[in-house]
């Protein structure tokens, strides 16, 4: 043992434990205070919807409000046909995406995985919204691949009003508490992206420029609570 590991083992043996230290930490992580949150998100949840599509409309995303999913197929279509894109998606092999009848515009070609280079669209689902700031929270996972949120250059995002939070404090919230109904603490996901409109720098002379590091367009459908 070197003489530095000597000296820091014998002022561990006379520190002792830290029994208070150890009670106030317990006790300030049962307690999961909440800090000061933004006015103007303390809103009834139709506000708050409201919000999150004016919010985001503010930082250059596009949105689009249908009744149910069954309205989802022409939305994207209509997306795409504005934008001259080309009809194929690559989409977020999750459950809550194989729900729409993607049946009802078979011009769609579509394919479930990640993103490769040569995707011009991607759809993917959101783990929630933040009214706050327009932002879309995205998780990790098998079922939502990370590639898909910053590959291709038209990222389509398919949110229900239901998973709609005021606060970041609140999307942090809904995680957790997912996390601990799954009772499995390696649930939680590896990563978690907020995006706020589409990529964008202005770090060359000062100068907008949309899609420096991912998506150029941001494109958020937002599907009602009592739609299909």
């Amino acid at each position: 043992m070197s003489a530095r590991e000597t000296i820091l083992r014998r002022i561990r043996d006379n520190l002792g434990p830290d029994e208070a230290a150890a009670g106030a930490v317990a006790d300030r992580l049962g307690e999961r205070a909440a800090g000061p949150r933004p006015q103007r998100s303390q809103l009834p949840h139709a506000e708050q919807v409201d919000l999150f599509a004016e919010m985001a409309e503010e930082v250059d995303a596009t949105v689009v409000r249908v009744a149910g999913s069954e309205d989802v197929p022409q939305a994207i279509a209509d997306y795409l046909s504005a934008h001259n894109l080309p009809a194929r998606l690559v989409i977020a092999p999750d459950g809550r995406l194989d729900e729409i009848p993607w049946e009802e515009r078979p011009t769609l070609e579509i394919r479930r995985g990640i993103a490769v280079e040569a995707d011009a669209v991607s759809v993917t689902p959101a783990f929630a919204g933040i009214a706050e700031t327009g932002t879309v929270m995205a998780i990790s996972g098998r079922e939502t691949p990370t590639t898909l949120n910053f590959l291709p250059e038209n990222h389509v995002v398919v949110l229900r009003e239901s998973e709609i939070v005021g606060t970041y404090e609140d999307g942090w919230q809904r995680l957790r508490a997912q996390t601990e109904m799954s009772g499995d603490v390696t649930s939680m996901p590896r990563t978690v992206n907020f995006i706020t409109g589409p990529s964008r720098t202005a770090d060359i002379a000062m100068t907008l420029y949309l899609g420096a590091h991912g998506p150029r367009r941001l494109h958020i459908i937002l599907v009602a609570d009592d739609g299909g």
